[in-house]
């Protein structure tokens, strides 16, 4: 390739301008529209070609000598072979073909949960299902770590999830119409550097500025101050960790003693909320909810509680529901109450006010632009119909035939036999990784296309080494953010490393299904297939897209926004009738008359405090807090220049109180081990006033880099926090994740242990 400097690229952390010399990329720059650029994006530069690079495909050497199923126990440490790619196609092949002939389709999980690539044609989880799709189906997942119980609740009490958290009040209502911003969970900008299918411009960081600027008032209620940016000067609340449902029935209640609440709208678009008053007042159980009630739950004066619910009638407000407030035990109800509380405010629908799910989440939430119809590769028809929850993998891995609740449902864990995963890693996203890593022994194969060695790969049986985006071409083109970018090949990739879809076309070959998989169709008239369909249903909303040949010239096209600031369910508010939401009574609903009907006791019908199986209130150790981190995108890029850069002795940060650091004699950049009776990591002291005494904070994302200690216990050494975190489900009705309800101690570490997370397997010959 000739040297160039008009090369383009995107991710989900942005968008660059890529310089080439040699064949090499020598500069990422931020895309100059862009006002608050991402540091993530370049630190892929020295990994490229660096010694995680897989570069041929590889086959882990007991699986290869004696065949599927063998010494499942070895997966993570066992050394792999290199195979050709012929070599390789015919034993996935040969593999697919066993496996659903003498166990069914259904015996294949390929529901990959992961985030993949920016670029529309090479997403990898679409190109897997496509092709598994093409040879009988396979297992799927359902929902997501990032807010299950969401995604579950939501729907029944406002008739829709993923409409609402994508069409949040944006944020130029915000800075024009709102007095106060209550955040629960914070607005953390770590996470509004990020979006799913790329970003061309970051909005988070001038918004929130932007708002302060125009007199917005910001309550953060976290554990963690830095959740707002300090420009903001926001007021600090710090309550204890999963305990923010019994906060807001306090809020809630006081709004019902005071006479406070609006009654006109919980009449008009609302129903149940007779039966939830009468839970909050006590009548139901002899408990009031009161601030008094809620104050030692939560560790916070009363009268903060009762000053915070006057404030919040008193002029416009928006009340934001961080993503993580799922992520605890219950979070159900910790989503569902919110909606309460801005129910008895009153003022969803209205400009500047209501509740938003998750401002600053990612970088798409409150953006306020014409949304683009977005067309997707096809992933045709699955026609095995059993699913699982995402979070409840490792329940199925373990528990084939085993019954379970979900959504009303009672459903039975499928049989798995073979695991395939692209564009995502289950040993950063799960719970519980040391239980976790015993159930990966029992499947018969694991297949992961994968990039680099991390820990799937490394627990896989054959690794198909795969390209990213900077090897390959393709369009980056999502409805949640308003530019669109071609995406250049800026260098080939190193050794054989194949484009997924370049990936799957050779096994779907070798099993007779190439035509169904490609229809005919190369790469390049897949992209061009995928964009003119994108552009025809634009066209019909009225949204001018250029042509793919004027975007390739020109680089990049910006969607303009929309003439008036968005406001959600506006319509709704104007006309319950004429836009009633998709539940049963058209309306709000604050008491389900559904759940009743499941009869979960972990789940009740109404917003309701329900204690956690892990927190503070329990009198012993210190609650963690994993969070996002703002150096990568979940773990992609840990072993990138930039994460590097973060953690200088390779172990991950862990901050906590000074006086939580005093009583257990540690000290600023101490090494440290983090343990719980499931497993421990290891991890550096950062000592900050901003953590609430009590909680102790550190991202998700450090690679699992497993280790025992001298007593034979199972960890961490580099830093993951899901080792420590409980595998449990919210409640029978979502069985989403609860990585924040999580105690454990904290300890100065003598065990000598050192973190090698970044280094490649042993590759043997055949027969060594």
């Amino acid at each position: 390739m000739s040297d160039r400097k008009d090369l383009l690229t995107s991710a989900h952390w942005g968008t660059y301008r890529v310089e080439t010399r040699d064949g090499r990329i020598t500069s990422m720059r931020p895309f100059e529209a862009d006002p608050d650029p991402s540091p993530i994006g370049p630190g892929i530069l020295d990994v490229l070609d660096g010694p995680t690079r897989i570069k041929r495909p590889a086959v882990r050497k007991s699986w290869l000598e004696q065949g599927p199923g063998a010494r499942g126990d070895l997966r993570g440490q066992e050394a792999f072979v290199e195979v050709s790619w012929d070599e390789a196609e015919r034993l996935v092949a040969a593999e697919l073909d066993r496996v659903r002939g003498t166990h069914g389709n259904g015996a294949i999980y390929a529901g990959s949960y992961g985030w993949a690539s920016a670029g529309r044609f090479n997403h990898a989880q679409s190109n897997l299902k496509r092709f598994v799709n093409c040879v009988g189906g396979f297992t799927s997942s359902v929902n997501t770590y990032s807010f299950a119980a969401g995604e579950v609740i939501v729907p029944h009490v406002m008739g829709h999830f993923y409409p609402l958290v994508y069409s949040a009040t944006s944020w130029r209502s915000v800075v024009a119409e709102t007095d106060l911003f209550v955040a629960f969970g914070g607005v953390p900008l770590k996470n509004g550097q990020i979006a799913q299918g790329g970003v061309g411009r970051h909005v988070q960081r001038d918004a929130v500025k932007a708002a302060a600027q125009a007199g917005v008032r910001f309550v953060n209620i976290s554990p963690l101050r830095s959740d707002v940016m300090e420009e903001a000067g926001a007021e600090w609340l710090a309550p204890r960790p999963s305990t923010d449902t019994a906060l807001m029935l306090g809020l809630c209640h006081t709004l019902l003693a005071e006479g406070l609440q609006d009654g006109d709208f919980l009449a008009r678009y609302t129903t149940g909320f007779d039966r939830f008053a009468a839970y909050l007042t006590g009548e139901t159980d002899g408990v009031a909810k009161s601030a008094d009630w809620a104050a030692p739950i939560c560790d916070l004066p009363a009268d903060t509680i009762r000053d915070l619910a006057r404030r919040m009638v008193k002029g416009r407000t928006m009340i934001s529901i961080a993503w993580a407030l799922t992520r605890q035990d219950h979070g159900e109800m910790a989503y569902w109450a919110a909606i309460a509380l801005a129910s008895m405010v009153g003022q969803i629908g209205l400009p500047g006010g209501g509740i938003g799910f998750g401002y600053s989440a990612v970088n798409a939430i409150g953006n306020d632009l014409a949304r683009l119809p977005m067309i997707a590769l096809p992933q045709g028809q699955n026609a095995v119909t059993d699913y699982v929850p995402v979070a409840r993998i490792t329940d199925m891995l373990e528990n084939p035939g085993g019954a379970y609740e979900f959504d009303g449902q009672h459903r039975t864990y499928p049989d798995i036999r073979l695991v395939w995963w692209a564009g995502g890693n289950p040993f950063h996203h799960h719970q519980d990784l040391n239980r976790m890593r015993r159930a990966w022994t029992k499947p018969e194969t694991v297949i992961a296309n994968e990039w680099c060695w991390n820990a799937l790969a490394k627990h896989a049986d054959i690794v198909l080494p795969c390209t990213v985006p900077l090897e390959r071409t393709d369009i980056a083109m999502t409805n949640r953010d308003p530019w669109l970018a071609r995406m250049d090949k800026a260098v080939e990739p190193p050794g054989e490393a194949r484009d997924d879809h370049m990936i799957f076309a050779g096994i779907a070959r070798a099993m007779g299904v190439e035509e169904a998989f490609t229809e005919g169709r190369t790469p390049e008239e897949w992209i061009r297939w995928i964009y003119d369909r994108t552009r025809q249903s634009a066209a019909e909303r009225e949204i001018e897209l250029p042509s793919l040949d004027e975007l390739r010239e020109k680089g990049t096209h910006q969607i303009p926004p929309s003439e008036e600031p968005h406001v959600m369910l506006k319509g709704f508010r104007a006309d319950p009738d004429g836009h009633p939401l998709d539940t049963p009574s058209g309306r709000i609903e604050l008491f389900s008359e559904v759940i009743a009907g499941f009869g979960y006791d972990d789940c009740p019908p109404h917003p309701a405090w329900l204690e956690p199986a892990e927190w503070l209130g329990q009198g012993r150790g210190l609650h963690l807090m994993s969070n996002q981190p703002k150096g990568k995108l979940h773990s992609q890029l840990d072993h990138g220049a930039h994460c590097r850069s973060l953690r200088p002795d390779g172990r991950e940060v862990l901050s906590l109180h000074p006086e939580d650091a005093a009583a257990r004699g540690i000290g600023d950049g101490d090494r440290l081990r983090v343990f719980n009776a499931r497993g421990w990591c290891l991890a550096t002291a950062a000592l900050s006033d901003g953590v609430r005494p009590g909680v102790v904070q550190m991202a998700t994302g450090a690679w699992y880099d497993p280790a025992v200690d001298a007593e034979g216990r199972p960890g961490c050494r580099h830093g993951n926090p899901n080792v420590l975190t409980l595998d449990k489900g919210t409640s029978r009705l979502a069985q989403g994740p609860i990585a924040h309800s999580c105690i454990v101690e904290v300890e100065i570490d003598r065990s000598g242990l050192e973190p090698a997370p970044f280094a490649p397997p042993q590759l043997v010959t055949r027969g060594r």
